[in-house]
């Protein structure tokens, strides 16, 4: 028998009808509770289901997700692509490998390179490569119907093959000939007579291109094996000369590099802008029309450089040259 049915059964029983009634009706009692929430005639209230051990836990609205697993892949969403870059997904996803590979193998190996060469040979090896381009140049000038240009283009090869001793110093830029470098190749000629670029590609061990810079740069590189043959044409030549160049691209483009990375919220995204503004400022230039390459560049990446520049200054002596980080914004054409 419950408690509430045994007060009732005593004050029944001493002969206090009342008191067994108050305790019936007091809504203080347990019993009066219970009949009050759960009427006469009606099922017990849905318990909730048991909690499953195995299932997730979500946290708490607000709660900030956990950091990304260092150097994990993960490519932005970024929307529909646009009409120069059709094939931006599979792209993107190229350039975080490659900018993984970059960080693990390439970069190292070009600050290596950088540490333990002295810059004197650094600066003639730079200047070597350059001077193997000079051919390249003088044909695309031709072709391009800039004779005046292509003088001086053969003009620099001249005298850097030979006072310059093969192209290791740079003598044509100085005093007196004062003749400076500008780049040309088959890819600018294309563009120049109007062919498109055609859609951007992101390709491996290449980097940032076009469908129409593919071409120009099989060109480019089957000119002097395919006129002069060896040792261009001999394959452990042409895999040391690309893997120098490589080298000394990765090494002067390092700022720009690292602005896109460190700078820029869509890295990918920048360094396409970067690259095809550079490409087109380039052709037009050619064509004798007024460029402002900053402008169409990202502005991360000006400002990014600009950074730079300021922060490197401030390390230096006094009366020593500023550093140029923006000299890779600037086509020399």
């Amino acid at each position: 028998m419950t408690l509430p049915a045994a007060v009732t059964l005593l004050a029944s029983l001493a002969g206090n009808p009342d008191a067994a009634l108050a305790v019936q009706t007091d809504p203080t009692t347990p019993a009066a509770t219970a009949e009050a929430t759960t009427p006469a005639g009606q099922a017990d209230p849905v318990k909730a289901p048991p909690v499953d051990p195995t299932a997730p836990v979500l946290p708490p609205p607000g709660t900030p997700m956990e950091p990304a697993v260092p150097n994990e892949i993960v490519v932005t969403g970024r929307g529909k692509p646009p009409k120069s870059d059709p094939l931006q997904a599979v792209n993107a996803q190229t350039f975080e490998v490659m900018s993984a590979v970059d960080g693990a193998i390439v970069a190292p190996i070009a600050y290596g390179y950088r540490s333990v060469i002295p810059e004197p040979v650094k600066d003639g090896l730079h200047n070597m490569l350059i001077n193997l381009t000079e051919p390249i140049v003088f044909v695309n000038d031709i072709l391009q119907l800039k004779i005046g240009r292509a003088m001086k283009t053969l003009a620099r090869f001249v005298i850097n093959s030979t006072v310059g001793v093969l192209g290791l110093f740079d003598v044509a830029k100085k005093k007196p000939f004062k003749i400076d470098y500008h780049v040309n190749g088959f890819a600018y000629t294309l563009g120049y007579w109007g062919i498109k670029p055609g859609p951007f590609l992101f390709l491996p061990l290449i980097g940032p291109t076009t469908v129409r810079d593919v071409i120009g740069r099989v060109l480019d590189l089957s000119l002097l094996p395919g006129v002069v043959g060896k040792p261009f044409s001999d394959p452990k030549y042409a895999l040391a000369s690309g893997a120098l160049k490589s080298i000394d691209e990765r090494l002067e483009r390092d700022d720009m590099l690292m602005v896109i990375k460190e700078d820029c919220p869509d890295s990918y995204a920048a360094e396409r802008a970067w690259y095809l503004a550079k490409r087109q400022a380039v052709i037009d230039q050619l064509r004798n029309r007024p460029v402002d390459v900053k402008a169409q560049m990202p502005v991360c990446l000006v400002d990014g450089l600009k950074k730079r520049a300021a922060d490197r200054a401030k390390l230096l002596p006094a009366g020593a040259a500023q550093p140029d980080l923006e000299a890779d914004l600037t086509p020399r054409s």
